[in-house]
């Protein structure tokens, strides 16, 4: 049966779809004669940047993906880390970047749809969801709006599927005003004997459309992604999804409900490139091919093509291959739920994808070019001719403050450091009851039902620190990530990270990319931290103006016994209080250097691995011992920003604290310099021998540098009074900073 004929393919029709003219002799080249117009639209969201990665696999394939505990790594919906005693967590992270800015509700909410999806497809019921949001400098005009309406969208759609947001971090910065990031992580609990995968296996087996309806929402979403913005972005509304959180949640429950069963044989959702993507992939996995039947998939719009129910990302839709004979079973499965379903296809034994509507084949293509054979592009790269300049600082010319009381409430109050309750206290972070502590803390802890193990989960980035140097930058974001964990009480077993970088057509660009992955992955293997999932946004620019390189890291931690579940805040007055680690005199990509001087130059802060390393091992040890009651890194804003965030964090009684520090540098860079591997700690005075002692074998700097008590934070600096505030004034402001902005 030949295939239908469609419109002559013109250069310009294949420049609308995203495609090179290279791409297109090439796709001419291995089909050996012209695509139809359908078969046209499925390369070009299938070799997209956002699906195919041609850019980033090239490096991606460096990074350390295995290890004792990796069950899955990444080429699935997820990453799978066995925990022990059956279990297994299931985790990853994904951009809904530029839908979030064309449209910020929808964007962010699909973005939360589409990575819960990732999770229950594979097995697991979703335990939390934590986000990493950037948004432009909070005088734009669009600032307010985008932020607004993301974290509704996400509020909306978390607290709708019953699965708890329980942290997250927030940032602003001028280099987002005409893109900002929108990054999703979830993470669910899974036995570790009960994993699907998204394979079409066994010749004969039907494959089953599940969901939603089929509409004209999202058609060519991958693709919108793949390009950057200009002045016509807000026309690309048509392309962002919209999402339905209650049918995601009786998706949920169905597709928990049959994996009980023994009819599953491969289950995906339809994420970018929808039913197009689900298909190819899943054949892929398996070497196999499918028939598909487009007149049988259920649609809610009158008229619509192959073309657009192939290209469209209407949300809350899934594909499953059953067992043949089981079919009925599983459709009345689906009916209960009151979901739509059909068999609209059939897994074959060649390794090809042939598409019919109404007993015409539309498209008929091999598997293997679909999939892989977009070019597997390394792109030229050059270090910015600027970055030199950037990256000099001459601290002669920066003043040194007399008294840090004004720098210190400036700080707390500004937008990057002020708490984030008016975000967080929209989303539902205690639904299913898993959730230990409150957000607000260095990590979001979680228990593991019918055990004594809890997980810690935390994001992070500093893309002020990777625009002056992606390689250390992205080794930072990592190094203060495992430092949450490690506060919390855990000990990181996996990673998965959400690359947001410009055009990756320009070196500067692809540079930038190039150094941020090879730190990751030097980082991640000194650490030996697996990186079994992630995600790629790229051309995340405007008007050629790129946002800072933004690796974002989520890492998932380990605590065998929830009872060393740690906090940051001071728990008692008379409690000695500790610094592990060492102050330097740097001042380089710092808050103090942007809110009071408003300047992006110097260097990062240094990163002595062998020391972060030690500091982690020394304060899990503590915590394990029973030796502190509190732990909190040290990041933005430096020293003073954590004791400040130490005193006034505490959900109900808020204390002060009295400081005896010795320095030999700068008092800005000792208080509000962003020095690396610190942690701050307290603990009654009578284990203050034992962790003095404990330092002296790991061979880390340990300093005890004050007590708590009081309602003041006081610091004095080598015998000299330099910070002296009242709590109670300093939580006023830091808790009001962001609402105040916000309304």
């Amino acid at each position: 049966m030949k295939v239908r004929s469609s419109p002559d393919i013109t250069p310009d029709i294949v420049c609308q779809h995203g495609l090179t003219l290279e791409e297109y002799r090439r796709i001419q080249d291995l089909l050996g004669r012209v695509p139809n117009l359908t078969e046209l639209g499925i390369f070009s969201v299938m070799w997209s940047e956002h699906c195919s990665y041609k850019s980033s696999r090239y490096h991606l394939k460096k990074l350390p993906t295995e290890g004792p505990r990796v069950l899955q790594g990444p080429g699935e919906n997820a990453g799978v880390v066995d925990i022990g005693d059956g279990l297994a967590v299931i985790f990853k992270i994904e951009s809904h970047n530029h839908p979030s800015f064309i449209e910020p509700h929808q964007g962010a909410a699909t973005g939360v749809g589409g990575i819960l999806r990732d999770i229950f497809t594979m097995g697991a019921r979703p335990l939390a969801l934590l986000n990493s949001l950037r948004f432009g400098e909070p005088d734009h005009p669009r600032t307010r709006f985008l932020l607004n309406g993301v974290v509704d969208g996400i509020s909306s759609y978390g607290n709708c599927t019953g699965v708890p947001t329980v942290g997250g971090e927030i940032y602003f910065d001028p280099c987002y005003n005409g893109n900002i990031l929108v990054n999703v992580f979830c993470l669910g609990l899974v036995p570790s004997d009960k994993i699907f995968l998204g394979n079409a296996s066994g010749v004969g087996n039907p494959v089953i459309y599940f969901g939603s309806k089929t509409g004209r929402d999202g058609i060519h979403g991958a693709s919108m992604a793949s390009s950057e913005f200009d002045d016509s972005s807000e026309e690309k509304r048509p392309t962002v999804q919209v999402g339905d959180p209650f049918t995601e949640k009786l998706l949920i429950e169905a597709c928990l409900e049959l994996m009980k069963k023994d009819w599953v044989v491969g289950i995906q959702d339809m994420g970018a490139a929808g039913l197009t993507c689900s298909t190819f992939e899943m054949a892929g996995r398996a070497g196999t091919g499918i028939d598909l039947d487009l007149s049988r998939v259920p649609r809610r719009e009158e008229g619509m093509t192959p073309y657009e129910i192939l290209l469209s990302e209407s949300q809350e839709r899934m594909l499953v291959v059953v067992k043949r004979g089981m079919e009925e079973e599983a459709l009345a499965l689906f009916r209960k739920w009151d979901l739509d379903a059909a068999v609209v296809g059939e897994v074959t034994d060649k390794p090809v994808v042939r598409i019919f509507e109404n007993g015409n084949q539309v498209v008929h293509l091999p598997v293997e070019l679909v999939v892989d054979g977009a070019l597997d592009l390394e792109r030229p790269a050059a270090r910015p001719t600027d970055l030199d300049a950037i990256n000099r600082i001459d601290l002669t010319e920066i003043p040194e403050p007399v008294c840090g009381d004004e720098v210190l409430r400036k700080l707390l109050a500004s937008a990057n450091i002020a708490s984030k309750h008016w975000v967080y206290e929209q989303y539902d972070h205690m639904v299913r009851l898993n959730t230990l502590g409150l957000p607000g803390s260095d990590a979001a802890v979680l228990r593991v039902k019918g055990s004594k193990k809890a997980l810690a989960i935390s994001v992070d980035c500093n893309s002020r620190y990777c625009y002056l140097d992606p390689f250390y930058g992205t080794q930072i974001a990592v190094a203060e990530c495992v430092r949450n964990i490690v506060c919390s009480g855990g000990m990181p077993i996996g990673l998965t990270n959400c690359l947001n970088f410009g055009n990756p057509e320009k070196p500067e660009i692809m540079w930038q990319f190039a150094q941020s992955v090879a730190g990751l992955g030097e980082i991640c293997r000194f650490f030996d931290i697996p990186v079994v999932s992630g995600n790629v946004s790229l051309y995340n620019e405007t008007l050629g103006e790129a946002i800072y390189p933004t690796p974002t890291v989520a890492v998932v931690g380990l605590l065998e016994d929830r009872s060393c579940h740690t906090t940051q805040w001071f728990k008692e007055s008379g409690h000695l209080i500790g610094l592990m680690g060492l102050t330097l005199e740097e001042l380089g990509g710092s808050e103090y250097l942007s809110v009071r001087f408003n300047r992006v130059e110097g260097k990062p802060p240094h990163l002595d691995r062998v020391l972060e390393r030690s500091v982690h091992e020394m304060c899990l040890a503590l915590i394990s011992e029973g030796l502190v009651v509190s732990a909190h890194d040290c990041s933005e804003g430096g020293l003073g920003v954590a004791l400040a965030e130490s005193c006034i964090s505490h959900p109900e009684s808020p204390r002060g604290a009295e400081l005896h520090i010795e320095s030999t540098i700068r008092h800005d860079a000792c208080l509000f310099g962003e020095s690396q591997s610190r942690i701050l700690v307290s603990f009654p005075e009578n284990n203050r021998e034992a962790v003095e002692e404990k330092a002296r074998i790991m061979k880390v700097p340990f300093a005890v540098i004050g007590k708590v008590g009081g309602d003041s934070l006081v610091v004095n600096v080598n015998e000299e009074e330099f910070i002296r505030e009242e709590v109670a004034t300093l939580k006023k402001l830091w808790m009001g900073a962001l609402e105040t902005y916000v309304r």
